[in-house]
């Protein structure tokens, strides 16, 4: 999977040469890198090459302020979900005239920001570059299990006629495999769904304790649609062990929230 998909390595970028991630892309991804711990946001070289997309995914050093001084998205009205661990899929029509709950949003509206917060989840942010649809989605271990990812690429096809191998997707930051400790319960809720769950090794150390793969089983869920690998931009580290990223695991009730978003203007 690994020889296909842009695996873009936040923890050793500067090691990398331009060679690593694919000619120009890698290259430039190393300066964003670098810059992403001044300015407090993470962007993804592909898309920056769209010009009517805005996008990030912010450190923990990016707060609800910073989309106020970038004077470039004045225009731009935030768009937030109740986000409750939910396959609910919002499709932004216009202003919501009241608080949404749901767990991944959809539109092809100009000048709106889809904004998603995490702090472990994953954040998942799509775009169908020729169509002009995007969406953002916030996948845990509830969402994953309910396949919320596949019902979001689903509902672009449905409602936008998008293609799944047409489709650009950026993988966040998330807890990585090595730390991400789950229970009985969520191996069971992955059973009684009827997944796979071969994402879930046995703790080392802890009985009924798994460690669970939460980017590998979403994008595996990707894949299975039809998504493209060279279309899959993944930012590879773990919020656990990076404090540049809010990680409820290892912060508990004072962790933050990283906000990742997505918005055109046309």
């Amino acid at each position: 999977m690994k020889s296909d998909i842009v695996f873009l390595n936040y923890q050793s970028y500067q090691s990398l040469t331009p060679i690593d991630f694919g000619g120009d892309y890698g290259y430039k991804f190393k300066l964003t890198m670098q810059s992403a711990r001044r300015s407090g946001l993470l962007t993804i070289p592909r898309l920056e090459k769209i010009p009517y997309l805005v996008h990030g995914f912010g450190t923990e050093e990016w707060t609800d302020e910073d989309f106020r001084r970038k004077s470039e998205w004045a225009g731009f009205r935030r768009i937030d979900l109740d986000q409750v661990h939910s396959d609910i899929i919002r499709f932004i029509d216009g202003i919501p005239d009241k608080n949404l709950k749901g767990d991944a949003m959809l539109t092809d509206l100009s000048e709106l920001l889809l904004i998603i917060k995490t702090a472990d989840c994953l954040p998942v942010l799509i775009v169908d570059e020729s169509r002009k649809v995007i969406a953002a989605v916030h996948c845990g271990w509830r969402g994953t299990s309910k396949r919320v990812i596949q019902k979001a690429i689903q509902g672009m096809g449905d409602r936008y006629g998008c293609l799944p191998s047409a489709l650009l997707v950026a993988l966040g930051p998330c807890i990585g495999s090595e730390c991400y400790e789950v229970g009985e319960d969520v191996f069971q809720s992955f059973e009684k769904e009827g997944l796979a769950t071969d994402l879930f090794r046995p703790h080392p150390s802890k009985e009924k304790k798994y460690l669970f793969d939460l980017k590998g089983k979403n994008l595996s869920q990707m894949l299975s649609l039809g998504i493209e690998k060279e279309n899959i931009y993944s930012v590879d580290c773990c919020t656990h062990c990076d404090e540049s990223f809010p990680s409820y695991r290892r912060d508990d009730d004072k962790a933050g929230r990283m906000l990742s978003f997505i918005g055109m203007s046309f």
